[in-house]
C-alpha cells in the first residue's frame, strides 16, 4: 500500500484494468472516454477550500466510477495510482 496521504479534498485511487476478453473468450474492442471503477486507497481530511467547507463522502476501500482521464497519474513503488479532487467522482458503487 502507498504511503501517499492527499491532502484536503484529494482522493488517491487505483484504477481496475478493464476485462479485454468475456468469460467465453471473445475479445472486447477498446472504448475510449469510459468511466472506469476505481478503488479509494487514501484520502484526505476535506476542510475549507475557496471559502467553502469539504465534507468527504468516500472513504478508503470505496469502489467508485471516475472518467478515465480525470485526476493525474502518478507511479509510486511501482504501482500506478491517480490523485483527483473529490468533485471528479461520478458515483460511489455499493
Amino acid at each position: 500500500m502507498a504511503n501517499i496521504k492527499p491532502l484536503l479534498d484529494k482522493v488517491l485511487v487505483k484504477v481496475e484494468k478493464p476485462e479485454e476478453t468475456t468469460r467465453t473468450g471473445i475479445i472486447l474492442a477498446g472504448k475510449k472516454d469510459q468511466p472506469c471503477v476505481a478503488t479509494v486507497i487514501a484520502r484526505g481530511p476535506g476542510g475549507v477550500i475557496d471559502g467553502k467547507e469539504v465534507k468527504m463522502c468516500v472513504e478508503t476501500g470505496d469502489k467508485i466510477i471516475i472518467n478515465d482521464y480525470s485526476g493525474s497519474k502518478i507511479t509510486y513503488d511501482g504501482q500506478e495510482y491517480t490523485i483527483l479532487s473529490q468533485r471528479d467522482i461520478l458515483a460511489l458503487i455499493s
